[in-house]
């Protein structure tokens, strides 16, 4: 059975350093401003625009994520792996 999400996040949230870090306005802007070429799915938009505003590497095992990551437009790492 799936845990809930929020039981989940309360587990999680600040083991090992996880953060959660809310949608700023800088954030929410890059979001529809992202170089290249990225599919419109908004909360995909959202995830690349923290990881680029942020300096963070995007782990993911979204194919179309990848893709955009070998475009060069934010460092993308294959969670699969």
């Amino acid at each position: 059975m799936a845990s809930d999400v929020g039981d989940w996040l309360r587990e999680h949230v600040g083991v090992s350093g996880t953060k959660l870090h809310p949608l700023s306005i800088e954030i929410a802007v890059e979001s529809t401003r992202l170089p290249g070429r990225l599919h419109g799915d908004p909360a995909d938009r959202i995830i690349v625009a923290t990881a680029r505003c942020l300096e963070l590497p995007l782990m993911t095992a979204d194919a179309r994520l990848l893709d955009y990551g070998d475009s060069g437009h934010v460092v993308a790492v294959d969670a699969t792996r």
